[in-house]
Parts: C-alpha cells; structure tokens; sequence
C-alpha cells in the first residue's frame, strides 16, 4: 500500500512562537500534505491543541503514553514520516535532541524518526548567542539536521535581536523542498 500524501511530523516545542506554527500547519494542510502534531507540555502554554487539531485533522499527542497509540505514540507518529519538523525549536527543545535525551514525546520522537529533521529555532538573541546553544546547533547539523533561521528582529523580549523563528512562509518552502527531492 502506497501513500498518497506526503507526511510531516509537526513537533511544537514551547515558545511564544508557537502562534507561527498554526499558520504552518495550516498552510501544509492546505498544500496537500499529511500534518501529524505533536506538542511538548510547555507548547500548550503558547498555543492550544485543539487549534491544531482543527487544522490539521488529526488528534495532537502530548503524552509519550498516550491511549490512543496502543504501539507507543512515539512509534505511531514517527511511522512513514517523510519529514521532521520542529517549529519553534526551543534552546531546551535542541538540547536535548543534541545529547540524545528522551524524557518527553517530542525528544522520543527525534530519536525515532527515520526520516530528515528539520528545525526552526526560536529564542532570545542572548540565548540563541549562548556558546553552549550554538555547540548543540552544530551538533545537530553534524547529525544531519536542517536549521531554518532564525532571524533578525522584534522578539518577544521586546527588543531587537537574532532568534526571531523563520516566517511560515519561508519554513513551508524549506519544507516543500525536502518533499518534492524525497517523493520524486
């Protein structure tokens, strides 16, 4: 059996720009491609799940132990996935996928995904300029994962500053790339 639709693992970490990865999800949706979401518990501070389940269609996971995943959540959402992306991708959020740290589903998830990862970091300028942030980032490209952003601008701290998360815009035509290359 075939898929018919290209499948993206949405995995939100908790940011305040979490709001951005409403819009994506439903700009994949739109596009045609299947959105599985999964959220850290720090992520439904942000933004709630049922916004995403709305626009991607599907129930969103939260909880390794879910019930409605019989086989793991962590195996469920990672199955056929064609893409990992992680939007925003907190400073906690990459540290631990760079130190192979599974205490929640979304560090699970990065461990069991056999398909590209790609983040979109969200931050403030100090934290994303911390030596010990850029030391995971350059482990996780080392690990092959795709950084998208971030970039400059107004942040949240209320000033001007890199860390700002890449627009959805801009992160759905990151995206599309690795579809369109991976299903050709």
């Amino acid at each position: 059996m075939s898929k018919t639709q290209p499948i993206v693992l949405l995995a939100i970490g908790g940011g305040i720009a979490a709001y951005k990865s409403a819009m994506l999800c439903s700009q994949l949706s739109q596009d045609g491609i299947t959105v599985r979401v999964a959220m850290t518990r720090s992520a439904t501070e942000f933004i709630g799940p049922p916004t995403l389940a709305a626009l991607s269609g599907r129930p969103v996971a939260i909880d390794s132990f879910d019930p409605r995943y019989p086989l793991g959540a962590h195996i469920e959402l990672a199955k056929d996935a064609d893409l990992m992306v992680v939007a925003p991708a907190t400073a906690g959020v990459m540290a631990k996928f760079a130190c192979g740290i599974a205490d929640d589903l979304v560090s699970t998830l990065y461990l069991q995904v056999a398909c590209p990862v790609m983040l979109a970091p969200a931050m403030s300028d100090p934290m994303w300029s911390k030596p010990s942030t850029q030391r995971n980032v350059g482990q996780l490209r080392e690990d092959g994962c795709q950084i998208i952003g971030p970039e400059s601008g107004w942040l949240s701290c209320r000033v001007r500053g890199e860390g700002r998360m890449s627009e959805p815009d801009s992160i759905a035509k990151a995206i599309r790339k690795v579809i369109d290359g991976k299903v050709a």
